[in-house]
């Protein structure tokens, strides 16, 4: 059975730039020039990391989801 994945996005007109994210997850996240997250992949595997990463954004800018349904992971639907 494969493992399952998550696509993750970065809102870059929200990013604050805090950095949690990367140092919480800096597999999966990095800052740019501009101190704006990105995603180092498009996609990667789910792990407690990445959820960390996207619970800790101060201005909920991560989004993470299923890519085969597009269902979301994080921010969970209220």
């Amino acid at each position: 059975m494969a493992a399952e994945r998550w696509r993750v996005e970065v809102d870059r007109g929200l990013c604050v730039g805090s950095g949690m994210c990367a140092g919480s997850a800096p597999g999966a996240f990095a800052l740019d020039a501009g101190r704006r997250s990105r995603p180092r992949a498009q996609e990667t595997d789910a792990s407690e990391e990445v959820l960390a990463a996207a619970e800790t954004c101060p201005v909920e800018a991560i989004t993470l989801s299923r890519p085969d349904t597009g269902e979301k992971v994080f921010p969970p639907d209220e």
